[in-house]
């Protein structure tokens, strides 16, 4: 029989990054108790700004693309007063030579035979009597962008980012975040006539002091305040209680922010099926560099893809071109996105990304590389693999007819950004709240 809890509230919320909070903080609006709890000693997950000697670097570029009117006043009353609004300033670095972004609508630039292969293909693939429907990644990529476009960058640079073979990963992810472009601006592209900006995140806003400007602001408005150093142990799902500590908290609704595999595998005691669905779901984690120079930036870009192998790194970002103060005056600092997914030896690795950072043109001289600090996130991409929906289609099920809500980036189990981030916690919030008002016995959508 199951003891009963030592405390308990309406709402118990796991991990404050910005889904746990923005839970919180609708929650607290809407007056329904609760309480949120992280492990961290900080709020933010993986939206927080560190200081290193003068630089602030986020980890990795974090930026707002805010499409939501009622979110987008949110965000900025969190972040207060000192932001700018961006456009967009991203290239490609290949076959030697810059093209913009995206690669597929921009091949005017590369060298001839190159580019002729990726306009030729491009051509044939669209004019194809018979397109199946594609299967894999890879089949979208020939499919709608042809043999040479997906050859010289698409299925490169994919296969970098993700950490697997595009074979690997389903079709079904990519209309929101692959740009397709219409015939006549391949075309236009081919011969420099492109003069429009593609793709999702043409701009964005970013708070002038780091992206953990925002996580700190929206932790300053919580009604009730995340309870930091506190990390749950365990799940009991039929008593809807969880264990944080020596502390035994019952819920009506609990919000799961954690990776929704680390919550089946390692603190539910889930049916057999469910575990087995959890052991499938599949994602990278990644290995990036911090880089500080003791001068500037030698090219105005926010970011650069990089597809081919030669490079060790598959993109590299410019913190102190989206804003000047997170670098010492005339010095600038760097992300550098690393390909391969093997800890790296930093000092056998960093003579080699400074040479291949002058050849960009990003660096004037290895010497301009006051320090570069290696980390790691252990979640960076959820595989949209060819097990994803199957796997999921277990797991939700089983958790929502218990009243537990996993939601997020990592808790939902999808490629998202910062503002879905934020819409993901509002909404949760809103499903906890009936929940409540329920008494634990609704089922979450």
């Amino acid at each position: 029989m199951t003891a009963p809890p030592a405390t308990k509230t309406p709402v118990a919320i796991l991990g404050a990054g910005l889904t746990g909070m923005s839970a919180a903080f609708h929650l607290g609006e809407a007056g329904v108790p609760h309480r949120l709890f992280e492990r961290s000693d900080r709020v933010g997950g993986h939206a927080i700004t560190v200081e290193d000697e003068g630089y602030r670097f986020d980890r990795t570029g974090h930026l707002l693309h805010l499409r939501d009117p009622e979110m987008r006043a949110l965000a900025l009353s969190w972040i207060g007063e000192d932001w700018v609004e961006v456009e967009r300033r991203s290239m490609i670095w290949s076959s030697g030579t810059y093209t913009r972004y995206p690669f597929q609508a921009n091949t005017f630039g590369l060298p001839p035979q190159v580019a002729y292969e990726c306009l030729a293909g491009f051509l044939k693939a669209h004019f194809a009597a018979d397109r199946p429907a594609p299967k894999s990644f890879e089949d979208f990529c020939l499919a709608h962008f042809g043999e040479g476009i997906s050859r010289h960058f698409m299925l490169p640079y994919n296969a970098r980012l993700w950490g697997v073979a595009p074979s690997e990963i389903t079709a079904d992810w990519c209309a929101r975040f692959v740009p397709l472009p219409k015939l006549e601006d391949v075309v236009a592209g081919a011969v420099g006539l492109n003069d429009r900006e593609l793709g999702y995140n043409t701009r964005f806003v970013y708070p002038r002091l780091g992206i953990g400007v925002l996580s700190e602001g929206l932790g300053r408005a919580l009604r009730t305040k995340a309870e930091l150093r506190r990390e749950v142990g365990a799940v009991d799902w039929r008593g809807r209680t969880i264990r944080v500590g020596d502390e035994v908290v019952g819920y009506d609704a609990l919000v799961s922010t954690l990776p929704i595999s680390v919550l089946v595998d390692r603190l539910i005691d889930a049916p057999d099926a469910v575990r087995a669905a959890a052991s499938r779901l599949r994602c990278s984690h990644l290995y990036y560099l911090d880089v500080a120079l003791d001068g500037p930036c030698e090219r105005p870009l926010h970011w650069v893809y990089v597809p081919e192998e030669r490079y060790p790194f598959y993109r590299v970002g410019c913190y102190s071109n989206f804003s000047a103060a997170l670098a010492p005056p005339g010095c600038a600092n760097l992300y550098v996105e690393l390909a391969d997914r093997a800890a790296p030896d930093l000092d056998a690795l960093l003579p080699r990304v400074a040479a291949d950072l002058v050849e960009l043109g990003l660096v004037a001289s290895p010497r301009a590389i006051r320090f570069a600090r290696l980390r790691r996130l252990d979640h960076a991409y959820v595989l949209f693999d060819h097990a994803y929906f199957a796997s999921l289609d277990v797991i939700r099920p089983f958790l929502a007819d218990h009243g537990i809500l996993s939601v997020g980036r990592y808790g939902g189990w999808n490629y998202s950004s910062m503002e879905d981030a934020l819409i993901f916690g509002r909404d949760a919030a809103r499903d906890a709240a009936r929940l409540v008002r329920e008494g634990g016995r609704g089922t979450a959508p």
